[in-house]
């Protein structure tokens, strides 16, 4: 199974590969403010692709934070937990008639 996912893997990989080779060809981005950008089109999708991720990264970074507290905190109430004894009640005896 792992070998067939590898496989995807590796072709996906060449047929963005071959993609890109064939976008080569230079475009350009108009930006607000008159800023002009000038690039191979493959450049200007790897830019993009990475800014993306960055964003991505940026926002699960408080979830992260927030998870590994939580982490934290279960963690010492499991320590607390298993360090104190535990004390077995006896059933109540039935009542003597």
């Amino acid at each position: 199974m792992k070998f067939i996912v590898w496989l995807i893997r590796v072709l996906v990989f060449v047929l963005l590969l071959v993609l890109a080779f064939a976008n080569t060809q230079p475009a350009t981005l108009n930006f607000v403010g008159g800023f002009v950008w000038t690039a191979p089109l493959i450049m200007i999708g790897l830019a993009f692709f990475v800014v993306g991720l960055l964003a991505g990264l940026a926002s699960s970074i408080p979830a992260m934070f927030r998870l590994r507290l939580e982490n934290g905190r279960l963690k010492r109430e499991l320590r607390v937990a298993r360090e104190t004894p535990v004390v077995v009640e006896e059933p109540p005896l039935p009542p003597l008639i």
